[in-house]
């Protein structure tokens, strides 16, 4: 009997994630997630899933972020036709979410295809349509935590609280096999502890092999509690209002959204911010944020009384609405979608706040590299936004005290009871420095070194009984030629970055140049270098 596991995301990198099983029973899919970052990592979303997806039998979902869930409506699309299964929150949470990443596909597609139309380049399509996304959410079928199931014959699971957003799970597995059962344990994405809103992650049961998620890997972050966190918030908020100008905050529509929102509005009843209106500038985020009222009881919150209330937030529904808001220069409080600012209404509150040197951009989440957050994190001096070069001159502030993952200590005190009887430990959804700095942690907590695996895109590994235990050991055959080279795939930049960067670096050496005979001078070696290339018309 042969069970392999395939790696189709989230290796060297922390989105896309995508695992494949592939058992005598069935083959089964956990998790099946959009690429987020460089472009030359996007372009897989686009190109054909390296399975048949009329073949997997069933997928388990860990929670509802894009990055782990934003395939799923091209899954359906291709020939999928089993059951999802996934908690009862996140199937709600879905409900809007994947419909929202349709439309906004097909609102990117349009505008691109109206440059394409002026460049006489081809037109594209999008991924999945709006309409795309609402047929696949027919597919999906909610358990409860804790709950044994069997997603296919001679297979049981079950979702356990991964404490990371409302409805998170990690996934616990169990494939029939002799001389004893193979159990694996998916993480998914795991919380930190103490975590707002959420209760710390469950404990997971003792496997034979288990993918564990490595996005703070090399990170200890200082402990705050629930009263320096609020503190932190809203002496941020202040100091940027302080300074005269809006306060953009990007944000994700689910979690970090309503953290914010909820500590905000303590902050307001405590008398420790003032009466300022903040703007939730995210549709999304407003039917999110019912999602949260309807499973109330799950959440973990220290006051009593109705969840993100407060007598100045203003849902802002219409592109309209949203407008006014740009013609706001000061005094208030912007949250704007997306959270890593690569799409979504932020990105036009950046271009008009961005070169602003009285506006504040706070940041509250995680930038995936290449991202236009990560690139206004970094310190640049210009960015370029829907083609166009926008400075920064604005306060750029970073909390980190919203992470919705577990830093290196939290993951290795999770991952503790598996250690003891775990045969590999598959270090997923991290970069390089990231995955080092957690393989070094579990090792010091005494897992043999030779049990951490690291993968690549796309790379298989074969379920082997081996000393009385089931391990995972690179397979001899697999992906012929994997969809990206791996440091293609781990890269923090690639060179659509690069090509931004130097057209904007271009633009400001010939504004700096002394008379437009130096300038020609410039253009002209820039042409020498390009024909040497082989380019130039």
């Amino acid at each position: 009997m042969t069970v392999s596991l395939h790696i189709h995301g989230a290796a060297g990198t922390v989105t896309g994630a995508c695992f494949r099983l592939v058992t005598p029973h069935g083959d089964l899919l956990v998790d099946c997630g959009m690429f987020q970052g460089p472009k030359s990592l996007r372009v897989l979303n686009y190109r054909p899933f390296p399975f048949d997806p009329a073949g997997i039998a069933a997928v388990l979902l860990t929670h509802a972020h894009i990055d782990h869930t934003g395939l799923f409506p091209k899954l359906a699309l291709a020939g999928f036709r089993g059951r999802a299964w996934t908690t009862p929150a996140t199937r709600d949470l879905l409900h809007w979410l994947l419909p929202d990443a349709g439309a906004i596909q097909e609102n990117d597609v349009e505008r691109l295809n109206r440059r394409n139309a002026r460049r006489a380049e081809a037109a594209v399509t999008a991924i999945y349509t709006k309409a795309d996304a609402e047929a696949a959410l027919e597919l999906l079928h909610p358990i409860a935590y804790g709950r044994w199931f069997k997603p296919i014959p001679g297979v049981r699971a079950r979702m356990r609280n991964a404490g990371h957003i409302l409805g998170s799970a990690f996934i616990e597995l169990e494939i029939e096999a002799s001389p004893s059962p193979i159990r694996l344990v998916f993480s998914g994405d795991i919380g930190p502890l103490e975590k707002a809103l959420q209760p710390d992650p469950t404990p997971p049961a003792p496997a034979d092999v288990a993918l564990i998620e490595s996005t703070y890997g090399d990170t200890v972050r200082l402990r705050l509690s629930e009263t320096e966190r609020r503190a932190l918030l809203g002496r941020e908020l202040a100091d940027g209002l302080k300074a005269g100008g809006n306060v953009i905050v990007p944000v994700f529509a689910v979690e970090r959204t309503q953290e914010i929102l909820d500590d905000i509005a303590a902050l307001k009843r405590g008398g420790e911010l003032a009466s300022v209106p903040v703007f939730l500038d995210s549709p999304l985020a407003g039917r999110t944020t019912e999602v949260f009222h309807r499973h109330h009881a799950a959440l973990e919150r220290s006051e009593d009384g109705h969840p993100f209330s407060t007598g100045d937030f203003r849902l802002t529904e219409t592109i309209e609405q949203s407008k006014a808001i740009g013609r706001l220069h000061g005094g208030a409080v912007v949250l704007a979608g997306s959270g890593m600012c690569d799409a979504g209404r932020v990105k036009h509150h950046l271009k008009d706040h961005l070169w602003r040197a009285d506006s504040t951009i706070l940041f509250v989440g995680y930038q995936a590299p290449g991202t236009l957050g990560a690139l206004v994190r970094s310190g640049l001096k210009q960015v370029r936004i829907h083609g166009e070069e926008v400075k920064v001159r604005a306060r750029i502030r970073t909390i980190e005290a919203y992470t919705g993952h577990a830093d290196r200590d939290e993951l290795v005190s999770w991952a503790r009871p598996l250690l003891a009887g775990l045969a590999t430990a598959v270090l997923v959804h991290g970069e390089a420095e990231s995955i080092a700095g957690l393989a070094d942690a579990l090792v010091a907590a005494n897992l043999p070194r030779d049990r951490v695996v690291v993968p690549t895109l796309d790379q298989r590994y074969d379920l082997v009984w081996r000393a009385g235990r089931w391990t995972a050991e690179e397979a001899d055959v697999g992906i012929a030629a994997p969809r990206l080279p791996p440091e293609e795939a781990s890269a923090r930049r690639d060179w659509h970055n690069d090509y931004a960067e130097i057209l904007l670096d271009l633009r400001g050496a010939l504004q700096a140049a002394p008379d437009d005979r130096s300038r020609r001078r410039l253009l002209q070696e820039m042409r020498r270098v390009i024909g040497a290339a082989g380019g130039g018309r």
